[in-house]
């Protein structure tokens, strides 16, 4: 039989297999070139730097050596990105420090007549100004800032002292007449006020309602009196108000006021100019003398220096004054020391001695002498208040002010 015989070929004896590729190093493909000398390297280059990146990052299924080819890649790429970042790249930087940025809000160009108009306002002021120098006149510029118009403006606020206003009432036909009178007289004060009203035995709706529909500050007060040893009811409801200051310490000027009197609103101003105790005259209506009796101080402008008084037996009193013909500080009742006062005993009026003699029993213990006293207003020449005795007999008090009774139309509609 015949053998066949596969014989290898010398033509390639140094051919050598890398990784799945081949290199050919054969004399015979290697052709000589005449402008070898004049060749680039670059393809040379290129083509070493491909089979290094062909070694590097061709995936091969071998386990040996696996952590040596990712541990080059690693290093390989933290290569890389160092070389980029250290890339300069200052040029951008200054390039944009160089151009300066502007905020300024520049307005729009204004159209052609209203830039006449203001070139037009602009030259006659020039020539107003030029006039005022040269006929020598003065004029003060117009500012029509608010800020300075605020600042050149002064207000000298003083607080106003409080008036307490002490009023007793009680069970009568013209009580809710004189209430709401006071009560609307008072509401016309400048603030602040207290009125404190003062009800015998137990506080009525018909007063509540009305002191409410007022719109003062107010105070409704009960005096516990017994009525079966009660001289002179007025008297212990003013002690209860008196009671009420000195326990809560108000601080204002002390004012009783009878709801029966006429007032007018000077004299409510005049009370805040009281520093200690204020006095002024009273005119009295007397219904069975038709006549009206003067009853108060005689001033030379502030100063007392005497007393104007017509009923004879009420001359032996030491001050002649009606009880809504003064006030006081409340800080008398309560703070002793300020006013250097010889006994701490409350003051209070007195129900034991005569009547008519209330007021002036009551004012020793306020002041020593008429030194210490104001006369209000200065001179004591204007009468301030009236004292009224209007009384209403055989009339049956309405209950809750309301009338049940002969509401029958006399003439009826027709």
């Amino acid at each position: 039989m015949a053998s066949f015989r596969r014989t290898l070929s010398p033509a390639y004896p140094d051919r050598q297999y890398l990784n799945g590729s081949f290199s050919v190093s054969s004399p015979s493909h290697k052709l000589p070139s005449s402008n070898a000398k004049y060749s680039s390297p670059l393809p040379e280059i290129a083509a070493a730097f491909r089979r290094l990146a062909g070694g590097v990052f061709t995936r091969r299924h071998g386990r040996k050596g696996q952590w040596r080819r990712v541990a080059f890649r690693c290093v390989l790429c933290f290569f890389v990105g160092f070389l980029l970042g250290m890339f300069p790249f200052g040029h951008v930087s200054e390039d944009v420090r160089s151009h300066e940025i502007s905020f300024e809000m520049k307005p729009p160009p204004l159209p052609r007549a209203a830039a006449n108009n203001a070139q037009q306002l602009l030259r006659e002021e020039r020539v107003l100004r030029n006039r005022v120098e040269r006929e020598g006149f003065v004029v003060d510029p117009v500012s029509l800032s608010a800020e300075r118009e605020w600042q050149s403006e002064r207000f000298d606020f003083a607080p106003k002292k409080p008036l307490i206003v002490v009023t007793p009432t009680y069970e009568r036909t013209f009580q809710a007449y004189f209430l709401n009178r006071l009560g609307q007289v008072l509401r016309l004060v400048p603030p602040p006020v207290v009125w404190i009203v003062v009800e015998m035995k137990a506080a009525s709706m018909e007063t509540a309602e009305v002191l409410r529909k007022t719109g003062v500050m107010y105070r409704h007060l009960v005096c516990n009196k017994n009525l079966t040893d009660v001289k002179d009811r007025g008297v212990h409801q003013r002690n209860t108000a008196l009671e009420h200051i000195e326990h809560h310490r108000l601080d204002g000027i002390v004012y009783f006021a009878d709801d029966d009197n006429v007032y007018s609103l000077e004299l409510f101003d005049a009370l805040r100019d009281i520093s200690r105790f204020g006095t002024w005259p009273v005119a009295m209506l007397v219904p069975s003398k038709n006549k009206a009796i003067l009853e108060g101080p005689v001033c030379n402008a502030s100063q007392v220096i005497g007393w104007h008084t017509n009923e004879k037996s009420k001359r032996l009193r030491r001050f002649h004054v009606d009880m809504s013909g003064f006030a006081f500080n409340s800080t008398i009742l309560w703070d002793p020391k300020r006013w250097q006062r010889p006994s701490s005993n409350p003051i209070r009026q007195l129900d034991t001695v005569k009547e008519g003699f209330q007021e002036t029993t009551f004012i020793e213990q306020l002041v020593e002498d008429e030194s210490q006293m104001e006369g209000s207003p200065p001179g004591c020449s204007k009468i301030l208040n009236w004292h009224l005795h209007l009384t209403a007999h055989n009339i049956v008090y309405p209950k809750g002010w309301v009338l049940q009774k002969n509401l029958d139309a006399v003439i009826p509609v027709k």
